[in-house]
């Protein structure tokens, strides 16, 4: 039976994760993938586009169109590399910090919602289990 099926099954998941989390970051005008890259740029050290496309396993054109789209929304800002003048480093601005710190807790709120019919135990072990897999 194709319901058994694990592709249908994580597709199907994620597709009723999505359905959660789309409306709860609809507020802050942006959608899981920018939240992906909004995270992944949040750390100490700059990212050139490169690096942040590496981080999160999509092809470099694909990450120029999210740069760019989060950039229009004057979330990120493209500034010199400290460490290499040929690349750009891209970084939060304070809007996306603020974005990021805000759309956060409501994605949790998004996660704990789907995962409501397990218990304390189950969510956490699909949580491990999906992680060794990825």
């Amino acid at each position: 039976m194709s319901r058994r099926r694990l592709g249908y099954l994580l597709k199907h998941a994620s597709l009723r994760l999505a359905q959660l989390t789309g409306p709860a970051l609809e507020p802050y005008g942006i959608d899981g993938r920018e939240l992906a890259v909004l995270t992944t740029l949040d750390g100490a050290e700059p990212l050139s586009q490169q690096e942040a496309a590496q981080r999160l396993g999509i092809d470099r054109t694909t990450m120029v169109a999210m740069i760019d789209a989060l950039e229009a929304k004057k979330l990120v800002a493209r500034r010199p590399h400290p460490g290499d003048r040929r690349k750009n480093a891209v970084e939060l601005t304070e809007r996306g910090r603020d974005t990021l710190s805000a759309a956060v807790p409501a994605v949790e709120g998004a996660e704990e919602r789907f995962l409501a019919s397990l218990s304390g135990d189950e969510a956490r072990v699909l949580r491990d289990v999906l992680s060794r897999l990825v």
